[in-house]
């Protein structure tokens, strides 16, 4: 009733002009949720052949470089949908490539390592490695990103751009993302996006936040060398025992009296080792833990320190400290900062495919994710998607030999990254030279 009254009081250049304008509007509406609407259809129509990807990579799970069958099983499936990729990229990684060849270029992140974790969950796909086990999603994480590797090569025509999908090896404490990065693997990517499994998160939403999500994290060893003797004469030694307790306890003291309180930092001792008789006091004694903080300033301020408190407190006690930051086995890494403007972009995709009501933020945890590095280079998106279904019991944290996933998830990400990757190229083109 409103369009007609409108149109009553309309000239004719106006009323044409006012059709015209009605016409685009209701179309691009209509394209919206159309689009929406049919790019998740088509993922759901995939449902079978993800389930059946992600129940083989959980089946024969590979520890951080050592993911070869996933990588070859991934490459197989390319192979398939013939879509060129590159290989390898940090021993087992690879990075497909869909779309014109041309800016801008866009990158969609999958991590593909499992964890030394024994599966309890008892089910027909169970892990058949002992010791191993797809505690964490990257199963799924791949799937979705193969599933969308799908979509986006039967769209491949309608693509204002490139999209480069990054199947990433060693997410867990490897740095794979630091060696994918430094053998070329984000090419000319301007973005990145990745997402992340969320079992606190019913199956169907979402969730992304701007800001620093994620803590930078790095991990230590520390060695306190004295000497050892008969505890019966105490004062014929240097204990190490106790200079090891002293910088235990002093290391507490670090995030309580010297960062301010606003400034969420974490530093964990995990471990002691030393000795193993009740009556001997031991030449040296070992121990180690964590360090995380949300910004990447305030790691590297936290490592100076526990150095210079270990080192200090072995020294009052008359001993020596070695302490070894294992960036060779362990990278630190940075803290994981979500791009404001690509948050905006992942909210308004997933409005579209799954409803308002459906995209929340997400909670920032002292957790470390490689995807960081990337965002150290160009602007990202680190997101949740849920995976929680009580009825399943898909309701266990990652990291759990209890965790289960919801494989509904699996059409719902593949749709996620195919419109996020799409629709970016459309809203970011790059001016045209003149």
């Amino acid at each position: 009733m409103e369009f007609y009254q409108k149109l009553a009081t309309c000239s004719h250049l106006s009323l044409l002009c006012f059709i015209l304008l009605h016409s685009i509007q209701v179309q691009g509406s209509y394209f919206d949720q159309e689009y929406g609407k049919q790019v998740l259809s088509s993922a759901i129509q995939d449902k079978d052949w993800l389930v059946s990807i992600r129940r083989i990579i959980h089946e024969y799970p590979e520890l951080r470089f050592q993911e070869y069958n996933t990588s070859a099983l991934i490459r197989t499936e390319l192979d398939k949908l013939g879509i060129y990729y590159e290989y390898p990229f940090a021993k087992t990684g690879l990075v497909a490539l869909i779309g014109s060849s041309s800016p801008p270029v866009v990158a969609l992140r999958a991590d593909m390592d499992a964890l030394p974790l024994q599966e309890l969950v008892e089910w027909e796909h169970k892990s058949k490695v002992t010791g191993k086990m797809h505690g964490c999603g990257h199963d799924a994480h791949t799937a979705m990103l193969l599933g969308a590797a799908k979509l986006l090569n039967e769209r491949k025509d309608k693509l204002n751009g490139t999209v480069r999908l990054v199947f990433q090896p060693a997410e867990e404490g490897g740095a794979g993302a630091y060696h994918m990065i430094n053998e070329g693997a984000l090419g000319d990517a301007e973005a990145i996006f990745g997402m992340h499994v969320d079992f606190k998160r019913p199956t169907g939403s979402i969730g992304t936040s701007p800001g620093p999500i994620l803590a930078a994290v790095s991990f230590f060893e520390a060695k306190i060398e004295g000497k050892g003797g008969h505890a019966a004469e105490p004062h014929a030694t240097v204990d190490p025992i106790l200079a090891a307790s002293f910088a235990v306890v002093a290391l507490q003291q670090l995030i309580s009296r010297e960062v301010d309180p606003l400034h969420s930092q974490v530093l964990s001792v995990t471990y002691v080792r030393g000795g193993s008789a009740s009556n001997v006091i031991p030449p040296y004694v070992e121990f180690g833990g964590t360090l995380r903080s949300l910004t990447t300033e305030g790691l590297l301020q936290l490592q100076k320190r526990v150095k210079e408190v270990i080192e200090g407190q072995a020294a009052v006690h008359r001993c020596k400290a070695y302490i070894d930051m294992k960036e060779e086995d362990f990278p630190a890494y940075p803290a994981c900062i979500n791009d404001e403007r690509l948050h905006q972009h992942v909210g308004r995709v997933g409005k579209l495919l799954l409803g308002s009501e459906n995209i929340k933020e997400t909670e920032k945890v002292m957790a470390g994710e490689d995807f960081a590095f990337y965002q150290e280079l160009i602007p990202g998106v680190m997101f949740q998607i849920g995976i929680r279904n009580e009825k399943l019991g898909s309701t266990h944290a990652p990291h759990s030999p209890h965790f289960f996933l919801d494989e509904d998830v699996l059409p719902i990400g593949a749709a996620l990254h195919t419109a996020i990757a799409e629709m970016y190229l459309n809203d970011y083109q790059h001016p045209i030279a003149v």
